[in-house]
Parts: structure tokens; sequence; C-alpha cells
């Protein structure tokens, strides 16, 4: 396949339109347990539902489109990582997906909270999250951000720059307290995932780097500064990660990292932060570990590179955020247009277009993202036809799901569900063509409940002061 549009593969050869991994369905109406919600499923009439209520009940009291949690699994998944990480910190990581009542979520469940920027550390503090239980991130905290976080007390700054720490040490020492501080490696991993969610290779904005020795003068730099409480390290290596080996990478290095420090100067630092970016399933292809499985895994290199160094195992943490958001909501979509279209190669994809589109998930836009979707509102016995699920936007890389087979017979008014939706899809939202965000919505034993509303075309408009 040769691609020759700036927007890549979705523009690409077009004489075979299904991709080879994309298979068509025995039955088109079967939902795939490792791509939805726990309490998704199917009533006998073939209607999707979410903790028992009907998609059709959610799309005529809430409206379409919109982002719909099923808080049993977002809280199950906050729980499972809490039992499978015990004796570790867990941080959800926030911008994945972050609003008041999910920042109590995963509080209630045993987790931490992991911020970068002041408006997620705002819902956190509103949200009643212990402050000692916040961490701090971010590559450019601007002053008023670092303040409002020692202000705050949160548990934890992950530091980015030589600049910030100056910053940080001047605002500490004004107010005579010492800021809690982890230093922000990249350890030189290039992950296997999309360069643009890669963050540990050297050639990118986040970070010291280890390889150069930036790091270790780095680390020199807090142990000498006023107001500043050395804690430890952290690493990051990117998003959507299966592989085990660019962890053992990182575990490798920085463990190497925490040898060293304790052999110049002395001291073991107490706290070890191996980041997140654990997969999700988001079609076939993808096969995501359970977090026992990657707590035990992560566990024994900890433990053996600690032990091939001479170290004490220092206080663990990672910072699972899509792992718990992303598969507990899907987004609900009603149909407006459908469209056949025969293509050069002879093939025919039936373009359905829905009531949003990269507004609400910009992802497939930015990434090339693949997703998955259902007809929701009824089953079908219709044969599957290859569809692309597109939205309403004045541009051609609007696609919600690139290449799906969904039965031949939808039409107008149809709803359609695509799972995956609850990580960094309202969090990137945006309102591009000024069309309003979606709310987001959660269902529990039979109720739903509005966690964010829905924006309106008055909300546009009372921004726009001209």
């Amino acid at each position: 396949m040769s691609h020759t549009h700036v927007a890549g593969s979705i523009h690409a050869d077009v004489s075979a339109p299904a991709p080879g991994w994309l298979r068509r369905p025995d039955d088109v109406n079967a939902l795939l347990p490792q791509l939805w919600a726990r309490g998704v499923t199917r009533s006998p009439s073939g209607e999707l539902e979410v903790a028992g209520i009907g998609v059709t009940r959610l799309a005529a009291e809430a409206g379409t489109p919109a982002y719909v949690f099923d808080e049993a699994d977002l809280r199950a998944r906050a729980r499972a990582f809490a039992d499978a990480f015990a004796g570790w910190q867990v941080y959800y990581a926030g911008k994945s997906f972050l609003c008041t009542a999910v920042a109590r979520w995963v509080a209630e469940e045993g987790l931490s909270l992991d911020v970068c920027t002041g408006g997620e550390l705002a819902v956190a503090l509103r949200a009643g999250v212990d402050p000692a239980r916040i961490g701090f991130h971010g590559n450019n905290k601007s002053v008023a951000e670092l303040a409002a976080a020692l202000d705050a007390g949160v548990g934890r700054i992950v530091v980015d720059s030589t600049i910030e720490l100056e910053r940080l040490s001047a605002l500490a020492a004004e107010r005579g307290v010492r800021a809690p501080v982890l230093i922000r490696v990249t350890v030189g991993v290039e992950a296997h995932t999309h360069e643009y969610i890669a963050t540990a290779h050297e050639d990118q904005k986040f970070g010291f780097s280890l390889v150069t020795g930036e790091a270790m003068a780095a680390v020199e730099s807090c142990l000498a500064a006023p107001g500043i409480d050395l804690r430890g390290i952290h690493s990051h290596i990117g998003s959507q990660i299966f592989e085990t080996s660019g962890f053992e990478i990182a575990v490798r290095r920085t463990v190497g990292m925490l040898a060293d420090i304790a052999s110049r100067t002395g001291r073991e630092l107490p706290e070890l932060d191996l980041g997140g970016g654990f997969g999700i399933a988001y079609t076939t292809l993808d096969d995501p570990a359970p977090p026992q499985q990657l707590a035990d895994e992560l566990a024994a290199l900890v433990r053996a590179e600690c032990a091939a160094r001479g170290i004490g195992v220092p206080e663990l943490s990672i910072e699972p955020g899509r792992a718990i958001s992303g598969p507990a909501a899907f987004m609900l979509y009603e149909v407006g247009t459908v469209k056949p279209v025969t293509l050069s190669g002879g093939g025919v994809r039936t373009y359905l277009s829905v009531d949003g589109g990269m507004s609400d998930n910009i992802r497939t836009a930015l990434y090339a993202a693949e997703y998955s979707a259902t007809l929701a509102n009824r089953a079908s016995d219709a044969p599957p036809v290859l569809c692309r699920v597109v939205g309403k936007h004045c541009e051609s890389g609007d696609i919600v799901v690139r290449d799906e087979f969904l039965p031949g017979d939808i039409v107008p008014g149809d709803l359609i569900a695509v799972p995956g939706a609850g990580a960094y899809a309202r969090s990137m939202a945006s309102n591009y063509n000024h069309v309003p965000r979606p709310p987001v919505i959660a269902a529990a034993d039979g109720e739903w409940r509005t966690l964010v509303r829905r924006e309106t075309v008055d909300d546009l408009l009372a921004l726009d002061v001209g």
C-alpha cells in the first residue's frame, strides 16, 4: 500500500478497501466482550443496553451524540488496578478523562490522581480528592500552576525542565515549604506506538535525557536547590503499549540511575514511577494484558534489577488512564445520511454520516486510530457491508471509524455505538465548525445521570464578546 496523501492511509490505494485484519463477521449483531464495558449487552429485541438502559431511551432523553459511561465498569477497572498493584501507588491519569464525578469514583476505589494542568488540578480539588494523593505533571507548568500546587499541598510534582526546577525552588522557598519532586527522565526507548504518543525517545519535549547525562545533572540540581525534596524519578514510554520490551529497558535504565545516584550521593531515593500507557482493545487486533499480569511482570522486573544493582526496591507507582476510562464508555450517534461509494478498484464502501465527528473524537484523524462500531437500536438480518463512519464536519479526514462491517440495511435515524470512547475523546473534544460538545452521561442500576452537560449554541455565543 502506498500513502500518497498528507492524511496518510485514510486516503491510500483503495483497490483493496478493507484492511487485511478486518474480517467479515458471521453475526453482525454480535458484541465482542473485550471491546465493551461489562454492563453493555443486547436485549432480546437486539437493542443495545448499558446497565439495563436501552440506547433508544438514552437517545430520546439525553440526545445524541453522547458519551455513555458504565459507572460500575469504570469503578471495577479502577479497583482491579488497585488490587493487582497492592503496595504500589496507582495514579489515575486524569488526562484520559476527568470530571468531578470520575475523580470521586477513582478516589473511592483507592486510587490517587495524576493531573497535568491547573484546570485538572482545580477539578480534582473540587471533587474533594485528598491533595496528598495528587501528582502534578506537565512540561510547561506556569508559575501560577506551580504556586497552586504548592498551596494545595499536592503529594508530588514531576519536574520536567531546569527552568521549572528553578521556578519551583523559588516558590517553595518563598512559602517556607519543601516541594516533593520526582525528576522525569527520558530513557531512550522507542515504544511501539504512534510517534505522537511515544514519549521516551530522545528527540521530543518531555523530561531529562538519561542517556546524555541531563537527568543526572537535574538530580544534582535538585539536591542542591533550596525548597526541593527530591523523592525519586519518573519514566513514561508512551501510550497504547502492548509489548513489555519497552518497560524492560525502562526499568533497567531507571533502576540503574537510582543505583548511580546512591553510589554518587550515598542516598537511595525512595520512589520510582514507571508511568502508564497500558493499551486497551479498540478492535480485534488488540490484546491487552490484565492488570494482575502487568503487576506481576513489572514487579519481577524491578526486583531483579534492584537485586542486580544492590539497592533496595523503592516505592513503586504507575499511572493508568486509558486502561480504566477507555473501555468504560461508548459514543452514541444517530445516522444522518447513508451513501454507498464505488471505489476505483471496483469495491464499494458505504459512508454513514453521523451527528458528531472529529470534534467529539479527533483520535482517528490525529493518530489514524482504529475503532469498531455496531448498529445499536436494533438487530439486523441484513448481510454486512463495508462501512466508514464519518462526521458532519467540513473535512475529508473527519472519520470516526475508518473500516467496519455493519448491516446493509442501516438507514437515517438508526443509532450507532462506538466502543472505547472513554479515553481522550471528550478530553480532546473541540468546537470545530461551532458544534457544541456532547454531554457525558453515566448509567448505573437501570438509571442514568448527567456528569457533564451538553454544550449549547448559547454557550458558544457567550464566549464571543466581539
